[in-house]
């Protein structure tokens, strides 16, 4: 999940949230949409630079304002997509503006995940190429998890579902990479009081290396302190106002690049990893 970016799905904030009314999208106070279309376009740009494509998916007027976060609807495998189903009932439609962008792209769909099952990426960390982690809580969902299994079982993949606590409630959303942010094969951000212990205690054995994130900055931003989007190994793009993750990052032998994202990334919790859905890495 950090080798070298070279191809991403992204969705426009200035198309996908042009409408958006905050209360309808439980965002914050501080959503602005014309501010937010800016700072998306501001990790565009970074993410072009980083030396990846970008695929936009549509820019109808379809109202389907979290479709910006293009890291939840599907998850890329080494064996092609896989379609998932939404816990966010206002994010039902969203998987299949991703089916329609990778047959278009000519990307093979491994399969799909079927109601009543709910996965969204956000909950899945590759562990490594033969093993994902899945986070169960208010957004996937055990049926969810057995289908993934079901489909990666036949190609190798062991897939490990670990409880994630409520936290802030059900209208709020805490995934697995809430928690976790992978920056190289063997170094990954974490707030670990909120780690699944079972998860902890597999990152230990397998020999990664674990950067304790700021707890009262983790707290501040709503976990988005934590979500970083690794452009190549101990390179990432992270939202800007948190300097004391940054250094720990920094410390750990990582460049930090960050970007203004009050508008888009604060208020809508959902940060630059989720803000990205990675189709080919290196």
């Amino acid at each position: 999940m950090a080798g070298p970016l070279q191809r991403v799905l992204m969705r426009s904030a200035a198309s996908a949230m042009r409408h958006a009314k905050a209360s309808e999208w439980h965002y914050g106070p501080g959503f602005d949409p014309r501010k937010a279309a800016a700072q998306h376009q501001q990790l565009a740009g970074m993410v072009e630079a980083a030396g990846a494509e970008i695929e936009w998916l549509t820019d109808a007027d379809d109202g389907l304002a979290d479709s910006v976060f293009t890291h939840d609807p599907s998850l890329m495998t080494d064996h092609g997509a896989i379609i998932l189903a939404m816990g966010k009932a206002l994010r039902r439609a969203e998987p299949g503006l991703h089916e329609a962008a990778y047959i278009s792209m000519g990307i093979p769909i491994l399969g799909r995940i079927d109601d009543p099952g709910q996965v969204e990426g956000g909950d899945c960390v590759w562990v490594d190429a033969n093993t994902l982690a899945v986070g169960r809580g208010v957004r996937t969902n055990q049926d969810g998890i057995q289908q993934l299994s079901n489909l990666l079982s036949p190609k190798g993949v062991s897939v490990f579902g670990f409880d994630l606590p409520l936290w802030h409630g059900e209208e709020a959303c805490l995934h697995l990479m809430s928690v976790i942010s992978p920056l190289a094969d063997d170094l990954a951000l974490v707030y670990a009081p909120l780690l699944p212990a079972a998860f902890y205690q597999l990152l230990r054995a397998r020999g990664i290396t674990l950067v304790e994130g700021d707890a009262d900055e983790f707290f501040a931003s709503n976990g988005l302190s934590l979500n970083v989007l690794p452009t190549a190994p101990r390179q990432v793009i992270a939202v800007a106002g948190f300097p004391k993750t940054a250094s720990a990052m920094q410390a750990a032998g990582c460049v930090v690049s960050t970007f203004e994202a009050d508008a888009l990334c604060i208020a809508c919790e959902g940060g630059p990893t989720c803000l990205t859905r990675p189709v080919l890495r290196q």
